[in-house]
This record gives C-alpha cells, sequence and structure tokens, in this order.
C-alpha cells in the first residue's frame, strides 16, 4: 500500500463579479449589511455566458501547470467533480484529458457531488494511489451553480458563486513543502433529503423544461423545477444534526481527539451555518478556518480554495493535522485527516 499525499492546489474565479451592492441594486429590500449579516459573503463571481464548468477547469488546471511542480506528461489519472458538465456525455474529464494536452495512456473520468465532492475526490485519488494504479492524480473541481440560479431568486443569488480548483494527489511527498498525508475517511449518505437541494428538469427523469411554475415560500425562495432550489432550513438540520458525528466518527478512525487538530477546514457553506456547525462540533474558533467573503460558496471547490488560502497564508506548517469536512446536496458529507 503506497501513501498518497495532497501536493498543492490552485483555484480560479471568473471574470463576472457580483458584489452585494449589485444584488442590492436588483433586489432593494436586501440591504448590503443583510446580505452580508445572513451569509458572511460579500462577493462571488460568475462565469461568462459562454463559459462552461470545463473552461473553468481548463484555465484552474493550466495554472496549476505553471507552477512547475509536475510535467504534464507525469500525470497519470485526471478525476472532475462537477454537477454542472459540459454533456451528458462524454465525461468533460476525457475533454479535458485532449485540451490539457496529457498523455493518452492515463485514465479519466466526472463524478457527480456537490458540497462533499472535493472530500470524496481526495478518497477517490487515494484509493487510486495506494493500489499502485496511479502516481500522480490531478482532482479538479468546477461548477457553474449560477446557470441554475433563478435571476429572481435572491436567496440563492447571494449565496452561490462559480470556481474551479486542481490539486494534485502524489505517491510521492515533494521536498521542501509542506505536504497533506491523507489519513482515512468517514462517510455519509442520506438519499431522503434528495428533493431538499435539487434542479429537477432538464435530465432523463424531468427532460422537459419551461412548464413548471414559479414557487414562494416565505419570501425567501424564488425558484421553479428549471433552477435551483434549496430548501435551507432543511440542509441547515442536517448539518449541524449530523455533521458532529461524522467529524467524531472521523477523528475515532484516525485516533485522534478533537484537542489534537491543529486546523479545521469545513464546506464554506454560509458564516451563519458554519458558526453553528462549529459550536455543535464544540470546536475552538481559532482552529475553525473560514474563507468565503470573497467568493462565496463555490460548491466542491470551497474546501480547496481554502485549504490553498491557508497555506499560501502560512496558517498550516509541518507538523501540522488538518481536518476536511463537506456537506450538502444530496444529501452527503465526507471528512478526512491530514497530516502535513
Amino acid at each position: 500500500m503506497h501513501s498518497a499525499y495532497i501536493i498543492d492546489t490552485t483555484y480560479f474565479l471568473p471574470e463576472i463579479l457580483i458584489d452585494n451592492e449589485r444584488i442590492n441594486a436588483e433586489h432593494p429590500e436586501w440591504s448590503v449589511d443583510k446580505i452580508s449579516a445572513k451569509t458572511g459573503i460579500e462577493k462571488r463571481y460568475y462565469a461568462k455566458e459562454d463559459q462552461t464548468s470545463g473552461d473553468l477547469a481548463y484555465i484552474a488546471a493550466e495554472q496549476f501547470f505553471e507552477k512547475g511542480i509536475i510535467e504534464k506528461s507525469k500525470v497519470d489519472f485526471l478525476i472532475l467533480c462537477t454537477q454542472s458538465p459540459d454533456y451528458f456525455l462524454p465525461t468533460t474529464a476525457c475533454i479535458l484529458q485532449d485540451r490539457l494536452g496529457l498523455s493518452k495512456g492515463i485514465g479519466a473520468f466526472d463524478f457527480n457531488l456537490g458540497c462533499s465532492g472535493f472530500v470524496y475526490g481526495l478518497g477517490i485519488a487515494k484509493g487510486l494511489v495506494s493500489s499502485g494504479q496511479a502516481k500522480n492524480v490531478l482532482l479538479i473541481t468546477a461548477e457553474t451553480y449560477s446557470r441554475f440560479i433563478n435571476p429572481n431568486d435572491k436567496k440563492n443569488k447571494t449565496i452561490f458563486g462559480d470556481a474551479a480548483t486542481a490539486t494534485l494527489i502524489s505517491s510521492e511527498p515533494v521536498l521542501g513543502k509542506p505536504v497533506g498525508k491523507i489519513l482515512h475517511f468517514s462517510y455519509g449518505t442520506d438519499g431522503s433529503g434528495a428533493k431538499h437541494l435539487i434542479v429537477k428538469n432538464g435530465a432523463l427523469r424531468n427532460m422537459q423544461k419551461g412548464n413548471a411554475a414559479d414557487v414562494y415560500v416565505a419570501d425567501e425562495f424564488y425558484s421553479n423545477d428549471d433552477y435551483l432550489f434549496m430548501d435551507g432550513k432543511q440542509i441547515f438540520d442536517f448539518t449541524v444534526f449530523n455533521v458532529p458525528g461524522l467529524v467524531n466518527n472521523c477523528l475515532q478512525k484516525n485516533e485522534v481527539t478533537l484537542e489534537d487538530i491543529d486546523l479545521y477546514i469545513f464546506h464554506q457553506a454560509n458564516e451563519f451555518m458554519l458558526d453553528r456547525v462549529r459550536r455543535m462540533c464544540k470546536i475552538p474558533a481559532e482552529k475553525f478556518y473560514i474563507f468565503i467573503k470573497d467568493t462565496g460558496n463555490t460548491v466542491s471547490s470551497t474546501i480547496p480554495i481554502a485549504l490553498n488560502h491557508a497555506l499560501e497564508n502560512n496558517v498550516i506548517s509541518k507538523g501540522n493535522k488538518v481536518l476536511l469536512c463537506g456537506f450538502g446536496v444530496g444529501l452527503s458529507m465526507g471528512a478526512t485527516l491530514l497530516e502535513y
């Protein structure tokens, strides 16, 4: 069995800035201060009309290769986490293999997960590396959730942004820089809550679009079946009542205690939810990393973006233990421990 390490990560935010002032101009009843207080988010970014998740993924990957950490020829597996692929088929990862100029001798596939996707992707990558199927796995997360948001849906508009990240998982650490050894995982799934965060129309269950009535609930939701629907209360309840048990299970699997962890990086859903789940988990505020104000909720990209930011700002150093936890659409959750 080979060990697997996170070598480095990078991220890309598209060009269209959606700040709170813009949302306030479109929805005057929501002040700038109200948006910030409810979400902890001040700005988020949208892809241009002609940009797909595959385009964002390509840019993030190219930026990663520009760091010079690895040659493209050394990558032997490509994994893309996205819920907004370029096509139903073929898999966007295969298109990226060609666009990036990677070897034709690699494996490549997409997998469909949201806010827990990065942790699941690390689990897949570790499995490939540990079993000897790959030495260097490029894990990409990319979403254009902006395509799913009704223009009049002021609630989801304040939360979600588009982004892509690229992370290298390898069997060999890089000398001279902190790398994260990937340890044990814990997972959880409750598909009975799938309806609470969903885009109903467009795929094979409901292919027809444009025939759904608008839905209003307590002036908070504006959506229809063609767009993203999120029942915030149900997602909140799932998170605060299930994540603490998941975290404890992950700690037990890795034979560490809550106090042994130097930093916790959770999916950056919104600041209110993060504060509540932190307190439910009994994690000290100084060990709980939040980086959402300038990016918004970028779904599967929030954890690698926050991880990148923590590393770039020397918040993580050699010898640190970092616990990652993702949760959301599915309903799905996952956690793992990194040892630097």
